[in-house]
C-alpha cells in the first residue's frame, strides 16, 4: 500500500547536551550567552562549526553499502552538512519498547534526551508535559522555524491543539501530506459502462446503481453473490477503508468524531439526529442485500477484499486505492476496471466526509536543559527547504543519496528500485521524511489536468503514481468544502478515562443491532439518552472546556 503511513515507526529522541537556565550563577549565564551566540552563528552559516554532539533514539532500519546504525550515510551527511553528530544513541527494538522506555524514564525521573519525538498520542504528549522536563517552544518557533513550517501552522492553527497547555505550545510539529486519507467512492467502472450508468449525484442515485449491480449484474453474477457496497462494521465506521463517514455526512453529521455546530460548540457526531437517519438507511441496505451480512466481522482490509474478489462494486477509500488494493482486483477479475467518483449528496443536499489530518504526523519536544534547543529547527528547516521539493539541478534532484535511493544506470539517473542494486530509502531522518503538506495533492491535480511535470518532485509523482490516482486527487480537491474536521484531539478527559470504553461499546453494539434489524430504529433515541446520562453529557462539557482552552487567543 502506498498510503503515507503515520510516522509511529520513526520515533527519535535526540540530544543529551546541557543548557543552564537563565537567571542562575554568572558562569551559567555565560554558558547561556555562548549557546545563544553559537545558535546565531549556526543559522547564519547553515551549520554548527565546530560541530555539536547530539544523541538520538533510532528505530530499526535497513542498512546497505556496509553502513551500520552507528555509521551510515545519513549520519555522515548530517555531520558534513549541518555540523551535527550523534552521541549515546538509543536503539530500541520497536515502537512499543520505545514507548515503554520513555514512560519508565518519566516515572523514575530519569533525565530525558534533548529532543524527544512523540507519535500522534495525546496521552503520551501530556505525560511528557507533566514530567516538567520540557520547555514551551513558542519563542524558538517564532525565531527559528522556516517559512514552510510557519505558513502551514498559521493556515492550520488546529494543529497546535494537542500540543497546547495553559496557552503555551510544547511540541514542534512534524509535517505530513494533507487530504491523503479523504474518502471517495471507488466503483467498478466496467460494470458502470456495461449498464450505461452515470456518476451518482445523490444517495438515491447510488441506490439505483447498487440495485442494478446486484440484480442486473453485467457479468451475470447471481444476486445472492453480489453485495454492491463493501464496508467495515467491526471496529470503527469512520475509518480509512470501507468507511461510512460519507453516508452519515449525507445526513448532516460525521460519526465517531467531535464536530462543531453553528454556534461553535463541539458535539459527538454519533449522537446527532442525522446519525439516526444514516442508520435507518443502512438497515434498509442490509435488508436489500446491498451490504454483506458478514460486514460486522470485517475490518478495513477484509472489506477491501470483498471488492477485489469481484463480489462488490463500490469501495469507499482514499485516493491511493490504485496502489492498494486495486491491483488485486485487476489480478482476480479479468477485464475489471475501476474509477473514483465524488461523494453523493443526501436527500436535503447535505454532503460530508471526515477530515482528520491537519498536516501533522508526529512532533518533537525539547528538553528544558538542552544546550542547543534550536538545533532541531536547523535540521528540519534544511530538510523542508532542500529535500521536500528539491530544485532541478540540486544535489537532491533524484534522491537523498547516490547509490541508495537513486543512481546512474546505463548513463541515466534513476530512482527505480528495481534497477538499483541494494536500493534503500530507509534513512534515519530525525524528523522522518520531509513533506510539504499540500504539495502531494497539488501535484496530482496538476497531472490530472494534463499538465507536464516540471520539477523533480512532479516527475517522480508522474512516474510512480497512477493516472487513476491523479484523477482521484482531483475529485478530493474539488470537494474540499465537504470535509468535516474532528475538533477534539486532546488526551482523554477525566470522565472519558472511566466512561468512554463503555460508551463506545454501547454505541457499536446498538448501531450494529439497528443495522441488522435486531433492534428498531427508535432504539437510537434511547441510546442517546443513556449516552448522555452515563457520562456523555459530562464528557461533552469537558471536551468543550478543553477546546476553549486551546483555541482561545
Amino acid at each position: 500500500m502506498v498510503k503515507f503511513r503515520k510516522w509511529g515507526s520513526v520515533l527519535i529522541a535526540v540530544g543529551l547536551v546541557t543548557l543552564t537556565a537563565c537567571g542562575g550563577a554568572s558562569s551559567d549565564t555565560s554558558k547561556g550567552s555562548t549557546a545563544s551566540s553559537g545558535a546565531e552563528a549556526a543559522f547564519s552559516k547553515g551549520k554548527y562549526d565546530p560541530p555539536i554532539e547530539i544523541s538520538s533514539v533510532l528505530m530499526p532500519k535497513k542498512y546497505v553499502q556496509g553502513d551500520t546504525k552507528e555509521n551510515n550515510v545519513h549520519d555522515r551527511w548530517m555531520l558534513e552538512t549541518l555540523g551535527i553528530k550523534h552521541k549515546d544513541t538509543w536503539y530500541p527494538a520497536n515502537d512499543d519498547q520505545y514507548k515503554q522506555k520513555l514512560q519508565l524514564a518519566i516515572a523514575s525521573g530519569e533525565k530525558l534526551p534533548d529532543f524527544v519525538s512523540v507519535p500522534t498520542n495525546p496521552v503520551l504528549t501530556n505525560q511528557l508535559i507533566d514530567s516538567g522536563q520540557f520547555m514551551p517552544i513558542d519563542e524558538l518557533f517564532d525565531k527559528y522555524a522556516n517559512k514552510i513550517l510557519k505558513d502551514h501552522s498559521a493556515a492550520h492553527p488546529e494543529l497546535w491543539y494537542p500540543f497546547t497547555r495553559d496557552g503555551k505550545k510544547y511540541n514542534m510539529p512534524i509535517l505530513e501530506y494533507t487530504d491523503n486519507d479523504d474518502t471517495l467512492l471507488w466503483l467498478r467502472e466496467d460494470w458502470m459502462e456495461k449498464l450505461n450508468l452515470q456518476a451518482p449525484k445523490t444517495i438515491a442515485d447510488l441506490e439505483n446503481i447498487m440495485d442494478k449491480l446486484k440484480n442486473q449484474n453485467p457479468d451475470g453474477l447471481a444476486p445472492k453473490d453480489v453485495f454492491p457496497l463493501a464496508i467495515s462494521l467491526k471496529n470503527n465506521t469512520n475509518t480509512w477503508m470501507g468507511s461510512l463517514d460519507w453516508l452519515f455526512g449525507a445526513y448532516g453529521t460525521i460519526q465517531e468524531q467531535w464536530n462543531k455546530d453553528a454556534a461553535g460548540s463541539l458535539g459527538y457526531g454519533s449522537t446527532n439526529p442525522g446519525a439516526k437517519e444514516a442508520l435507518a438507511k443502512l438497515k434498509e441496505w442490509m435488508d436489500k442485500g446491498y451490504i454483506h451480512t458478514d460486514s460486522a466481522l470485517w475490518d478495513e482490509a477484509k472489506s477491501a477484499e470483498s471488492w477485489t474478489k469481484g463480489a462488490a462494486g463500490i469501495l469507499p477509500g482514499a485516493n491511493w486505492v490504485p496502489d492498494w488494493p486495486a491491483p488485486d482486483l485487476l489480478k482476480n477479475v479479468k477485464g475489471a476496471k475501476y474509477k473514483a467518483y465524488p461523494i453523493p449528496a443526501g436527500p436535503n443536499g447535505l454532503i460530508g466526509t471526515k477530515w482528520q489530518n491537519s498536516g501533522v504526523n508526529a512532533s518533537i519536544m525539547i528538553n528544558k536543559d538542552a544546550k542547543h534547543p534550536e538545533a532541531i529547527f536547523l535540521y528540519y528547516n534544511y530538510l523542508l527547504d532542500n529535500l521536500a521539493n528539491p530544485a532541478a539541478g540540486s544535489k537532491y534532484e533524484y534522491g537523498f543519496a547516490k547509490g541508495y535511493d537513486w543512481d546512474h544506470i546505463d548513463g541515466k539517473p534513476t530512482s527505480d528500485k528495481e534497477k538499483i542494486k541494494n536500493f534503500s530509502n530507509e534513512f534515519p531522518f530525525l524528523t522522518g521524511p520531509a513533506r510539504i503538506p499540500d504539495l502531494y495533492m497539488k501535484t496530482l491535480v496538476k497531472l490530472a489536468d494534463g499538465k507536464a511535470p516540471e520539477t523533480p518532485y512532479e516527475k517522480q509523482m508522474a512516474e510512480f503514481r497512477k493516472p487513476e490516482n491523479w484523477a482521484a486527487a482531483k475529485i478530493v480537491m474539488s470537494q474540499k468544502d465537504i470535509r468535516k474536521q474532528n475538533y477534539f484531539t486532546g488526551a482523554a478527559t477525566p470522565t472519558m478515562v472511566s466512561k468512554w470504553n463503555l460508551l463506545r461499546q454501547s454505541e457499536l453494539e446498538t448501531f450494529n443491532k439497528i443495522i441488522y434489524g435486531k433492534l428498531p430504529i427508535t432504539t437510537f433515541d434511547e441510546f442517546v439518552a443513556n449516552w448522555k446520562a452515563n457520562g456523555g453529557e459530562q464528557i461533552t462539557k469537558e471536551v468543550n472546556d478543553w477546546y476553549k482552552s486551546v483555541s482561545s487567543k
